[in-house]
Protein backbone atom coordinates (compact mmCIF):
# COMPACT_ATOMS: atom_id res chain seq x y z
CA UNK A 1 0.00 0.00 0.00
CA UNK A 2 1.23 3.46 -0.51
CA UNK A 3 0.66 6.57 1.08
CA UNK A 4 1.72 10.29 0.83
CA UNK A 5 2.36 12.83 3.47
CA UNK A 6 3.23 16.59 2.73
CA UNK A 7 5.79 18.36 4.46
CA UNK A 8 8.27 21.09 4.09
CA UNK A 9 12.27 21.51 4.18
CA UNK A 10 14.25 23.42 5.37
CA UNK A 11 16.32 25.25 2.82
CA UNK A 12 18.11 28.73 3.54
CA UNK A 13 15.02 31.12 4.23
CA UNK A 14 12.48 28.70 1.51
CA UNK A 15 10.80 26.06 2.58
CA UNK A 16 10.32 24.08 -0.47
CA UNK A 17 7.32 21.50 -0.28
CA UNK A 18 8.43 17.11 0.11
CA UNK A 19 6.84 14.93 -0.38
CA UNK A 20 7.00 11.63 2.17
CA UNK A 21 6.00 8.64 -0.19
CA UNK A 22 5.64 5.30 2.11
CA UNK A 23 4.83 1.76 0.34
CA UNK A 24 4.70 -1.35 2.41
CA UNK A 25 5.52 -4.35 0.57
CA UNK A 26 6.22 -8.47 1.09
CA UNK A 27 9.62 -9.58 2.21
CA UNK A 28 12.05 -9.25 4.87
CA UNK A 29 11.21 -6.91 7.46
CA UNK A 30 12.91 -3.59 7.06
CA UNK A 31 13.00 0.17 6.42
CA UNK A 32 14.79 1.55 3.62
CA UNK A 33 15.05 5.73 3.37
CA UNK A 34 15.81 7.26 -0.05
CA UNK A 35 15.99 10.88 -1.52
CA UNK A 36 19.01 12.31 -0.52
CA UNK A 37 18.52 12.04 3.13
CA UNK A 38 21.62 13.15 5.46
CA UNK A 39 22.26 12.02 8.54
CA UNK A 40 19.92 12.93 11.08
CA UNK A 41 17.21 12.29 8.64
CA UNK A 42 18.51 8.45 8.18
CA UNK A 43 18.54 8.30 12.03
CA UNK A 44 15.00 8.92 11.74
CA UNK A 45 13.71 5.56 10.99
CA UNK A 46 14.56 4.25 14.97
CA UNK A 47 13.32 7.45 16.40
CA UNK A 48 9.85 6.77 14.48
CA UNK A 49 9.98 3.16 15.54
CA UNK A 50 10.50 3.29 19.01
CA UNK A 51 7.79 6.29 19.00
CA UNK A 52 5.19 3.88 17.11
CA UNK A 53 5.52 0.93 19.34
CA UNK A 54 5.90 3.36 22.50
CA UNK A 55 2.70 5.83 21.80
CA UNK A 56 0.62 1.43 21.42
CA UNK A 57 0.65 1.35 17.39
CA UNK A 58 1.85 -1.47 15.64
CA UNK A 59 4.76 -0.69 13.57
CA UNK A 60 4.31 -3.04 10.25
CA UNK A 61 6.25 -6.21 10.01
CA UNK A 62 6.80 -5.62 6.16
CA UNK A 63 9.56 -4.21 3.95
CA UNK A 64 9.06 -0.46 3.85
CA UNK A 65 10.65 2.03 1.48
CA UNK A 66 10.48 5.74 2.12
CA UNK A 67 10.85 8.07 -0.38
CA UNK A 68 11.68 12.16 0.50
CA UNK A 69 10.95 13.63 -3.15
CA UNK A 70 12.05 15.59 -5.17
CA UNK A 71 15.20 13.16 -4.88
CA UNK A 72 17.94 15.99 -5.98
CA UNK A 73 16.75 18.33 -2.90
CA UNK A 74 19.35 17.50 0.05
CA UNK A 75 16.91 17.10 3.47
CA UNK A 76 18.31 18.06 6.89
CA UNK A 77 17.01 17.97 10.40
CA UNK A 78 14.53 15.66 12.47
CA UNK A 79 11.64 17.88 11.06
CA UNK A 80 10.71 14.84 8.81
CA UNK A 81 9.64 12.24 11.61
CA UNK A 82 6.22 12.66 11.71
CA UNK A 83 5.56 12.80 8.10
CA UNK A 84 7.37 9.72 8.53
CA UNK A 85 5.62 8.36 11.19
CA UNK A 86 1.99 9.29 9.93
CA UNK A 87 3.12 8.04 6.43
CA UNK A 88 3.75 4.22 7.88
CA UNK A 89 0.40 4.96 9.75
CA UNK A 90 -1.50 5.34 6.78
CA UNK A 91 0.11 2.79 4.63
CA UNK A 92 -0.56 0.17 7.15
CA UNK A 93 -4.17 1.20 7.28
CA UNK A 94 -4.08 2.49 11.21
CA UNK A 95 -5.72 5.87 9.57
CA UNK A 96 -7.15 6.68 7.00
CA UNK A 97 -5.58 8.25 3.70
CA UNK A 98 -8.55 10.81 3.15
CA UNK A 99 -8.12 11.92 6.85
CA UNK A 100 -4.73 13.67 5.88
CA UNK A 101 -5.42 14.81 2.57
CA UNK A 102 -5.61 18.97 3.06
CA UNK A 103 -2.23 18.51 5.71
CA UNK A 104 0.95 19.24 6.07
CA UNK A 105 3.02 18.66 9.10
CA UNK A 106 6.59 19.09 10.28
CA UNK A 107 8.07 18.26 13.69
CA UNK A 108 10.67 15.62 15.31
CA UNK A 109 9.84 12.11 17.60
CA UNK A 110 10.70 11.54 21.01
CA UNK A 111 11.58 7.83 21.91
CA UNK A 112 7.97 7.83 23.90
CA UNK A 113 6.03 9.64 20.98
CA UNK A 114 6.23 13.16 22.34
CA UNK A 115 6.48 16.07 19.70
CA UNK A 116 9.57 18.15 19.78
CA UNK A 117 10.01 21.44 18.11
CA UNK A 118 12.05 22.07 15.46
CA UNK A 119 13.58 25.32 13.75
CA UNK A 120 12.88 27.22 10.67
CA UNK A 121 8.73 27.04 11.51
CA UNK A 122 7.69 30.60 10.47
CA UNK A 123 9.77 30.07 6.70
CA UNK A 124 7.52 26.59 6.20
CA UNK A 125 3.88 28.28 8.06
CA UNK A 126 4.25 31.10 5.40
CA UNK A 127 4.88 28.43 2.70
CA UNK A 128 1.68 26.55 4.34
CA UNK A 129 -0.08 29.39 4.09
CA UNK A 130 0.12 30.59 0.81
CA UNK A 131 -0.46 27.02 -0.04
CA UNK A 132 -3.96 26.96 1.44
CA UNK A 133 -3.61 23.94 3.84
CA UNK A 134 -3.60 22.89 7.79
CA UNK A 135 -0.30 22.64 9.44
CA UNK A 136 0.30 20.35 12.10
CA UNK A 137 3.07 20.89 14.52
CA UNK A 138 4.88 20.42 17.77
CA UNK A 139 3.04 22.66 20.43
CA UNK A 140 5.90 24.66 21.46
CA UNK A 141 5.95 25.97 17.55
CA UNK A 142 2.40 27.24 17.35
CA UNK A 143 3.06 30.84 18.41
CA UNK A 144 5.90 31.46 15.63
CA UNK A 145 3.50 29.44 12.98
CA UNK A 146 0.78 31.69 13.94
CA UNK A 147 2.55 34.75 13.09
CA UNK A 148 1.86 33.93 9.09
CA UNK A 149 -1.82 34.74 9.61
CA UNK A 150 -3.82 33.06 7.01
CA UNK A 151 -3.28 29.86 8.64
CA UNK A 152 -4.71 27.33 10.32
CA UNK A 153 -2.59 25.81 12.84
CA UNK A 154 -3.06 22.45 14.59
CA UNK A 155 -0.59 22.18 17.50
CA UNK A 156 -0.08 18.53 19.17
CA UNK A 157 2.01 17.80 21.65
CA UNK A 158 2.64 13.58 20.90
CA UNK A 159 1.75 11.32 18.25
CA UNK A 160 -1.19 9.72 20.58
CA UNK A 161 -2.75 13.29 19.98
CA UNK A 162 -2.03 13.22 16.05
CA UNK A 163 -4.00 10.43 15.51
CA UNK A 164 -7.17 11.01 17.99
CA UNK A 165 -7.46 14.55 15.79
CA UNK A 166 -7.07 12.51 12.24
CA UNK A 167 -9.41 9.92 13.38
CA UNK A 168 -11.77 12.36 14.47
CA UNK A 169 -11.88 10.98 18.49
CA UNK A 170 -10.81 14.32 19.58
CA UNK A 171 -10.60 17.20 17.12
CA UNK A 172 -7.86 19.73 18.03
CA UNK A 173 -8.46 23.25 18.03
CA UNK A 174 -6.86 25.74 15.46
CA UNK A 175 -4.30 27.71 17.65
CA UNK A 176 -4.40 31.74 17.56
CA UNK A 177 -2.23 34.09 19.33
CA UNK A 178 -3.99 35.65 22.11
CA UNK A 179 -2.97 39.16 20.77
CA UNK A 180 -0.53 40.32 18.37
CA UNK A 181 2.60 40.57 18.96
CA UNK A 182 3.47 44.23 20.30
CA UNK A 183 6.77 46.28 18.98
CA UNK A 184 9.07 46.42 21.49
CA UNK A 185 11.28 50.26 22.04
CA UNK A 186 15.14 49.79 22.04
CA UNK A 187 15.99 50.66 26.24
CA UNK A 188 19.24 52.86 25.28
CA UNK A 189 18.51 56.58 24.52
CA UNK A 190 20.44 58.93 22.59
CA UNK A 191 19.89 61.98 25.57
CA UNK A 192 22.58 59.87 27.43
CA UNK A 193 25.40 60.96 25.40
CA UNK A 194 27.23 64.13 26.74
CA UNK A 195 28.80 66.17 23.89
CA UNK A 196 29.72 64.87 20.88
CA UNK A 197 27.34 67.43 18.45
CA UNK A 198 28.92 66.25 15.37
CA UNK A 199 28.62 62.55 16.07
CA UNK A 200 25.74 62.77 17.18
CA UNK A 201 24.90 64.89 13.69
CA UNK A 202 26.58 62.03 11.84
CA UNK A 203 24.63 59.39 13.45
CA UNK A 204 21.29 61.11 12.14
CA UNK A 205 21.86 61.41 8.98
CA UNK A 206 23.10 58.06 8.85
CA UNK A 207 20.09 56.85 10.19
CA UNK A 208 17.93 58.96 7.65
CA UNK A 209 20.02 57.70 4.98
CA UNK A 210 20.89 54.22 5.69
CA UNK A 211 24.30 54.95 5.43
CA UNK A 212 27.23 53.18 7.05
CA UNK A 213 29.24 55.21 9.22
CA UNK A 214 32.59 54.93 10.95
CA UNK A 215 33.91 56.72 14.68
CA UNK A 216 37.67 57.01 15.35
CA UNK A 217 38.94 58.30 18.55
CA UNK A 218 40.34 57.49 21.89
CA UNK A 219 39.40 54.97 24.49
CA UNK A 220 36.47 56.20 26.57
CA UNK A 221 35.59 58.74 24.53
CA UNK A 222 31.86 57.27 23.39
CA UNK A 223 31.90 55.53 20.54
CA UNK A 224 30.71 52.48 21.68
CA UNK A 225 27.68 54.49 23.41
CA UNK A 226 27.38 56.01 20.39
CA UNK A 227 27.05 53.22 17.67
CA UNK A 228 24.44 51.27 20.46
CA UNK A 229 21.85 54.36 20.34
CA UNK A 230 21.52 54.37 16.23
CA UNK A 231 19.02 51.34 16.28
CA UNK A 232 16.88 53.71 18.62
CA UNK A 233 16.60 56.72 16.26
CA UNK A 234 15.74 54.30 13.15
CA UNK A 235 11.55 53.44 12.24
CA UNK A 236 10.36 50.67 13.63
CA UNK A 237 9.78 47.56 11.41
CA UNK A 238 7.02 47.62 9.11
CA UNK A 239 5.24 44.01 9.87
CA UNK A 240 6.41 42.60 6.29
CA UNK A 241 10.32 43.33 7.44
CA UNK A 242 9.32 41.96 11.03
CA UNK A 243 8.40 39.14 9.41
CA UNK A 244 11.60 38.68 7.25
CA UNK A 245 13.55 39.31 10.21
CA UNK A 246 11.63 36.91 12.60
CA UNK A 247 12.02 34.04 9.73
CA UNK A 248 16.33 34.68 9.68
CA UNK A 249 16.05 34.40 13.67
CA UNK A 250 13.52 31.04 13.26
CA UNK A 251 16.37 29.39 11.03
CA UNK A 252 18.91 30.32 13.50
CA UNK A 253 16.98 28.35 16.04
CA UNK A 254 16.69 31.95 18.07
CA UNK A 255 13.57 33.47 20.28
CA UNK A 256 11.61 35.64 17.40
CA UNK A 257 9.44 37.21 19.68
CA UNK A 258 12.14 38.45 22.03
CA UNK A 259 12.58 42.07 20.06
CA UNK A 260 9.47 41.85 17.60
CA UNK A 261 9.34 45.29 15.60
CA UNK A 262 12.79 46.53 16.92
CA UNK A 263 16.00 46.90 14.74
CA UNK A 264 18.27 44.42 14.50
CA UNK A 265 21.60 45.35 16.39
CA UNK A 266 24.47 42.95 16.46
CA UNK A 267 27.71 43.26 18.16
CA UNK A 268 29.59 40.34 17.34
CA UNK A 269 33.60 39.99 18.55
CA UNK A 270 36.75 40.85 16.74
CA UNK A 271 37.45 37.21 16.61
CA UNK A 272 34.83 35.90 14.55
CA UNK A 273 35.79 33.89 11.89
CA UNK A 274 34.41 34.89 8.11
CA UNK A 275 31.89 32.16 8.55
CA UNK A 276 30.43 33.34 11.87
CA UNK A 277 30.20 37.30 10.25
CA UNK A 278 29.20 36.14 6.76
CA UNK A 279 27.35 32.39 7.22
CA UNK A 280 28.98 29.39 5.86
CA UNK A 281 29.56 25.83 7.42
CA UNK A 282 29.49 22.91 6.24
CA UNK A 283 25.36 23.13 5.98
CA UNK A 284 25.16 26.74 5.36
CA UNK A 285 23.68 29.44 7.94
CA UNK A 286 23.05 32.65 8.23
CA UNK A 287 26.20 34.82 9.86
CA UNK A 288 25.73 37.68 11.61
CA UNK A 289 25.43 39.85 8.67
CA UNK A 290 22.26 38.33 8.14
CA UNK A 291 21.29 38.47 11.69
CA UNK A 292 21.75 42.41 11.54
CA UNK A 293 19.28 42.14 8.04
CA UNK A 294 17.04 45.76 8.22
CA UNK A 295 19.22 46.89 11.54
CA UNK A 296 22.81 47.59 12.86
CA UNK A 297 25.39 45.56 12.62
CA UNK A 298 28.46 46.92 14.84
CA UNK A 299 32.07 45.79 14.77
CA UNK A 300 33.54 47.41 17.71
CA UNK A 301 37.70 47.82 17.43
CA UNK A 302 37.25 47.39 13.59
CA UNK A 303 41.07 46.77 13.01
CA UNK A 304 41.26 43.85 14.94
CA UNK A 305 39.56 41.64 12.84
CA UNK A 306 41.19 39.51 10.45
CA UNK A 307 41.50 41.07 7.11
CA UNK A 308 39.52 38.44 5.68
CA UNK A 309 36.68 38.79 7.67
CA UNK A 310 36.57 42.59 7.01
CA UNK A 311 36.89 42.33 2.91
CA UNK A 312 34.58 39.21 2.98
CA UNK A 313 31.36 41.55 3.40
CA UNK A 314 32.08 43.85 0.75
CA UNK A 315 30.01 42.49 -1.66
CA UNK A 316 27.36 42.02 0.65
CA UNK A 317 27.49 46.00 1.54
CA UNK A 318 26.97 46.71 -1.71
CA UNK A 319 24.00 43.96 -2.53
CA UNK A 320 22.42 43.63 0.32
CA UNK A 321 22.52 39.65 -0.20
CA UNK A 322 25.38 37.00 0.66
CA UNK A 323 25.71 34.06 -1.73
CA UNK A 324 27.21 30.78 -0.04
CA UNK A 325 28.19 28.20 -2.41
CA UNK A 326 29.13 24.73 -1.74
CA UNK A 327 29.81 21.56 -4.08
CA UNK A 328 26.83 20.19 -3.62
CA UNK A 329 24.34 23.06 -2.88
CA UNK A 330 23.83 26.77 -2.87
CA UNK A 331 22.06 29.28 -0.21
CA UNK A 332 21.52 32.92 -0.44
CA UNK A 333 20.42 35.31 2.66
CA UNK A 334 19.43 38.47 2.87
CA UNK A 335 22.16 40.97 4.29
CA UNK A 336 20.67 44.98 3.98
CA UNK A 337 22.59 46.00 7.27
CA UNK A 338 24.16 49.17 8.34
CA UNK A 339 27.36 48.88 9.35
CA UNK A 340 28.36 50.97 12.04
CA UNK A 341 32.45 50.98 12.89
CA UNK A 342 34.73 52.21 16.29
CA UNK A 343 38.47 51.91 16.39
CA UNK A 344 41.16 53.75 18.00
CA UNK A 345 43.18 55.81 15.56
CA UNK A 346 46.64 53.69 16.89
CA UNK A 347 46.97 50.74 19.01
CA UNK A 348 47.78 52.63 22.16
CA UNK A 349 44.57 54.55 21.22
CA UNK A 350 46.10 57.58 22.41
CA UNK A 351 47.13 59.67 18.70
CA UNK A 352 45.68 62.95 18.66
CA UNK A 353 44.68 62.20 22.41
CA UNK A 354 45.16 65.58 24.63
CA UNK A 355 44.82 63.61 27.86
CA UNK A 356 47.44 61.36 27.08
CA UNK A 357 50.83 61.11 24.53
CA UNK A 358 50.64 58.16 21.94
CA UNK A 359 53.65 55.60 23.04
CA UNK A 360 53.26 53.95 18.99
CA UNK A 361 55.90 54.00 16.55
CA UNK A 362 55.19 55.61 12.94
CA UNK A 363 55.68 51.97 11.63
CA UNK A 364 53.36 50.57 13.96
CA UNK A 365 51.11 53.28 13.18
CA UNK A 366 50.71 53.05 9.69
CA UNK A 367 50.66 48.82 9.98
CA UNK A 368 47.28 49.17 12.58
CA UNK A 369 46.16 51.64 9.74
CA UNK A 370 46.57 49.19 6.84
CA UNK A 371 45.37 46.40 8.36
CA UNK A 372 42.00 48.58 6.59
CA UNK A 373 41.58 48.07 2.87
CA UNK A 374 40.48 51.47 0.47
CA UNK A 375 37.72 49.42 -0.71
CA UNK A 376 36.61 48.56 1.82
CA UNK A 377 36.82 52.04 3.59
CA UNK A 378 35.08 53.52 0.46
CA UNK A 379 31.69 51.59 1.03
CA UNK A 380 31.66 53.30 4.51
CA UNK A 381 30.21 56.97 4.04
CA UNK A 382 30.19 58.39 7.12
CA UNK A 383 34.21 58.71 8.78
CA UNK A 384 33.81 60.86 11.92
CA UNK A 385 36.58 61.63 14.73
CA UNK A 386 35.19 61.13 18.10
CA UNK A 387 37.43 63.25 20.37
CA UNK A 388 38.28 63.05 24.35
CA UNK A 389 35.70 65.74 25.75
CA UNK A 390 36.68 68.62 28.12
CA UNK A 391 35.69 67.66 32.10
CA UNK A 392 33.05 70.45 32.09
CA UNK A 393 30.65 68.87 29.15
CA UNK A 394 31.35 65.14 30.99
CA UNK A 395 29.56 66.96 33.88
CA UNK A 396 27.16 69.14 32.59
CA UNK A 397 23.48 68.45 33.53
CA UNK A 398 22.28 69.51 30.23
CA UNK A 399 20.92 66.56 27.79
CA UNK A 400 20.91 66.67 24.15
CA UNK A 401 17.60 65.61 22.47
CA UNK A 402 16.08 62.34 23.05
CA UNK A 403 15.83 59.56 20.35
CA UNK A 404 12.24 59.72 19.93
CA UNK A 405 12.77 63.64 18.93
CA UNK A 406 15.68 62.51 16.79
CA UNK A 407 13.86 59.54 15.45
CA UNK A 408 10.64 61.75 14.15
CA UNK A 409 13.22 63.80 11.58
CA UNK A 410 14.80 60.67 10.53
CA UNK A 411 11.20 59.40 9.79
CA UNK A 412 10.22 62.52 7.36
CA UNK A 413 13.60 62.36 6.10
CA UNK A 414 12.97 58.75 5.06
CA UNK A 415 9.25 59.46 3.77
CA UNK A 416 11.08 62.05 0.75
CA UNK A 417 13.18 58.99 -0.50
CA UNK A 418 10.87 56.55 -0.02
CA UNK A 419 8.65 58.82 -2.38
CA UNK A 420 11.89 59.06 -4.41
CA UNK A 421 12.05 55.32 -5.11
CA UNK A 422 14.45 54.06 -1.11
CA UNK A 423 16.74 55.22 0.71
CA UNK A 424 19.69 57.80 -0.48
CA UNK A 425 22.48 54.76 0.34
CA UNK A 426 20.90 52.36 -1.84
CA UNK A 427 20.55 54.54 -4.85
CA UNK A 428 21.88 53.45 -8.45
CA UNK A 429 24.24 55.44 -10.22
CA UNK A 430 21.50 56.48 -12.57
CA UNK A 431 18.80 56.84 -9.97
CA UNK A 432 22.03 59.08 -7.87
CA UNK A 433 22.53 61.50 -11.20
CA UNK A 434 18.50 62.85 -11.17
CA UNK A 435 18.03 62.86 -6.94
CA UNK A 436 21.53 64.85 -7.04
CA UNK A 437 21.57 66.74 -10.37
CA UNK A 438 24.03 69.58 -8.96
CA UNK A 439 24.06 73.44 -10.46
CA UNK A 440 27.09 74.37 -12.25
CA UNK A 441 28.62 76.45 -9.04
CA UNK A 442 28.11 73.32 -7.30
CA UNK A 443 29.61 70.68 -9.52
CA UNK A 444 32.73 72.40 -10.03
CA UNK A 445 33.33 73.13 -6.45
CA UNK A 446 32.93 69.53 -5.93
CA UNK A 447 35.29 68.94 -8.79
CA UNK A 448 38.23 70.78 -7.59
CA UNK A 449 37.66 69.30 -3.86
CA UNK A 450 37.33 65.81 -5.09
CA UNK A 451 40.97 66.33 -6.72
CA UNK A 452 42.52 67.97 -3.74
CA UNK A 453 41.08 64.79 -1.70
CA UNK A 454 42.12 61.93 -4.53
CA UNK A 455 38.92 60.54 -3.79
CA UNK A 456 37.93 57.18 -5.68
CA UNK A 457 34.81 57.24 -7.88
CA UNK A 458 32.64 55.37 -5.53
CA UNK A 459 33.66 57.62 -2.80
CA UNK A 460 32.35 60.79 -4.80
CA UNK A 461 29.15 58.63 -5.45
CA UNK A 462 29.12 58.25 -1.58
CA UNK A 463 29.64 61.78 -0.76
CA UNK A 464 26.65 62.39 -2.90
CA UNK A 465 24.52 60.40 -1.40
CA UNK A 466 25.24 61.85 1.74
CA UNK A 467 24.33 65.42 0.63
CA UNK A 468 21.03 64.53 -0.56
CA UNK A 469 20.36 63.03 3.11
CA UNK A 470 21.26 65.89 4.34
CA UNK A 471 19.13 68.23 2.10
CA UNK A 472 16.34 65.88 2.97
CA UNK A 473 16.77 66.48 6.75
CA UNK A 474 16.92 70.46 5.85
CA UNK A 475 13.99 69.83 3.34
CA UNK A 476 15.92 71.43 0.57
CA UNK A 477 14.39 70.06 -3.11
CA UNK A 478 18.02 70.35 -4.05
CA UNK A 479 21.20 69.23 -3.13
CA UNK A 480 23.21 73.12 -2.20
CA UNK A 481 26.74 73.80 -1.62
CA UNK A 482 26.06 73.76 2.00
CA UNK A 483 25.04 70.02 1.97
CA UNK A 484 27.78 69.18 -0.31
CA UNK A 485 30.62 71.04 2.44
CA UNK A 486 28.65 68.85 5.07
CA UNK A 487 29.06 65.61 3.41
CA UNK A 488 33.01 66.11 2.71
CA UNK A 489 32.94 67.20 6.23
CA UNK A 490 32.14 63.61 7.05
CA UNK A 491 35.50 62.03 5.12
CA UNK A 492 37.70 62.60 7.89
CA UNK A 493 39.85 59.79 8.24
CA UNK A 494 43.30 60.80 6.51
CA UNK A 495 42.92 64.05 8.80
CA UNK A 496 42.26 62.12 12.03
CA UNK A 497 44.61 59.26 11.24
CA UNK A 498 47.43 61.92 11.43
CA UNK A 499 48.23 61.15 7.67
CA UNK A 500 47.05 64.89 6.60
CA UNK A 501 45.23 65.94 3.20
Amino acid sequence: MLAIIPTRASVGLAAPEVVVEVHLSNGLPGLAIVGLPEAAVKESRERVRSALINAGFEFPAKRITLNLAPADLPKEGGRFDLPIALGILVASGQIPQEAVGNLECVGELALDGQLRAVTGVLPAALAVADAGRQLLLPTANADEAALAGDLEVLPVSSLLEVVAHLTGERRITPHQLAEPPAATVAAADLCDVRGQHQARRALEVAAAGGHNLLFAGPPGTGKTMLASRLASILPPLTESESLEVAAIRSVCGLDILERWGQRPFRAPHHGASPAALVGGGSRPRPGEISLAHQGVLFLDELPEFDRKVLEAMREPLESGRVHIARASHQREYPARFQLVAAMNPCPCGHLGDPRQQCSCTPNQIQRYQARLSGPLLDRIDLQIEVPALPAEQLTAKTQGENSETVRARVMAARKIQYARGGLNAHLSTSELESACALGDDERAWLSGVLARLNLSARAYHRVLKVARTIADLNGEAKVEKGALMEAIGYRQLDRMMGRGV
